[in-house]
């Protein structure tokens, strides 16, 4: 576990790279793999930025990803699984680079599409620039893998050295560029790119990605937060934008607001459903805690539930796995 939150801290990292520490990594890493070191090392604010540094690279010769990174990951994975056979293997795994391989998987993703969508201008760029991703070692976003071998050995350790000081590099014969790592990362709890009021991720250069509960956004369309109503909601034709919408702006407070009515009551609350073009009913169930408040007053709480609910009761119940003819609680809290 000491190495999963290690290198978990890795994976989330920002602020400026340890220039020094991560050269000395690349050059560790080129030794390791039987080449020369690099004779250039250039430096890039954010992945967009090297991509742009590579395209324009001259006489840095063909690319060493294979060398440096490709082939000693595959021997040193080889070495510990004859080492651990397949069960041990699977264990070390399950519990070391599992544990980050989705959100750093995910990252990474959504970072290529960042800089796609930035340099590939019109349809014709987007295989070069896509080529070019191809060849970046992805540094502190290699988090997961590297969790896996931590304390196994020293075959990875130049690797390991570039990835807890800097981000992205692209190695190639006589040079290689580095990306330093971004200034800002906002996640939620899941681990998804998260933030309302500004860029999720964002690097020195202004390369930034915007993000709500994992979902890309526009930059414009966080700034209409703060003021939306029910009917800016209802005119959003972009059925995941206007979820986001409801997301912040409140269910409960859209039902409210918007004039749905009640269609079914009973001991258990209120169900409410409000149709929304070209998307499924928001239904929810509307639930008064029996339990009072310090203050003597009973909470009030909204539980989104399925479209296809009929009754409060049914709706009570799918929150606790059940359906409605077996939800029967003996006592209500």
């Amino acid at each position: 576990m000491q190495y999963v939150n290690t290198w978990r801290a890795v994976a989330a990292a920002t602020g400026a790279s340890d220039r020094s520490a991560a050269e000395e990594g690349v050059r560790l890493a080129y030794r390791g793999a039987g080449l020369p070191e690099p004779e250039r090392v250039l430096w890039a604010d954010s992945p967009k930025a090297a991509v742009e540094v590579v395209e324009k690279l001259a006489g840095a010769g063909r690319s060493v990803r294979e060398d440096v990174r490709t082939r000693p990951w595959a021997r040193e994975r080889r070495r510990v699984y004859d080492e651990l056979g397949p069960a041990g293997w699977s264990t070390l795994w399950s519990a070391t680079g599992a544990q980050l391989w989705d959100t750093t998987a995910a990252l990474a993703d959504r970072i290529r599409t960042g800089v796609v969508a930035e340099l590939a201008t019109v349809p014709e760029d987007e295989s070069a620039v896509r080529l070019v991703l191809l060849d970046a070692v992805l540094g502190q976003h290699d988090a997961a893998w590297l969790a896996a071998f931590d304390g196994r050995g020293e075959r990875l350790t130049g690797l390991a050295q570039v990835a807890r000081n800097a981000g992205w590099w692209w190695p190639y014969e006589h040079a290689v560029v580095i990306s330093e790592r971004p200034v800002a990362l906002h996640r939620d709890e899941a681990g998804r790119l998260d933030r309302a009021d500004g860029p999720a991720l964002a690097y020195r250069d202004g390369f930034a990605l915007h993000a709500w509960r994992g979902m890309p956004v526009p930059p414009e369309f966080l700034d209409g937060l703060p003021s939306l109503t029910p009917e800016r909601i209802r005119a959003e034709e972009n059925a995941e934008l206007r979820r986001v919408m409801l997301e912040s702006y409140g269910y409960d407070r859209y039902l409210a607001e918007s004039g749905a009515e009640p269609v079914h009551r009973d001991e258990t609350g209120v169900l409410w459903r409000i149709a929304l073009q070209g998307d499924e009913d928001v239904t929810m169930v509307e639930v008064v805690n029996s339990t009072p408040e310090p203050d003597g007053t009973h909470r009030t709480y909204w539980l989104r539930v399925p479209p296809r609910i009929r009754t409060a009761k049914e709706g009570v119940a799918w929150t606790f796995g059940l359906d409605g003819a077996a939800y029967a609680p003996l006592r209500q809290t």
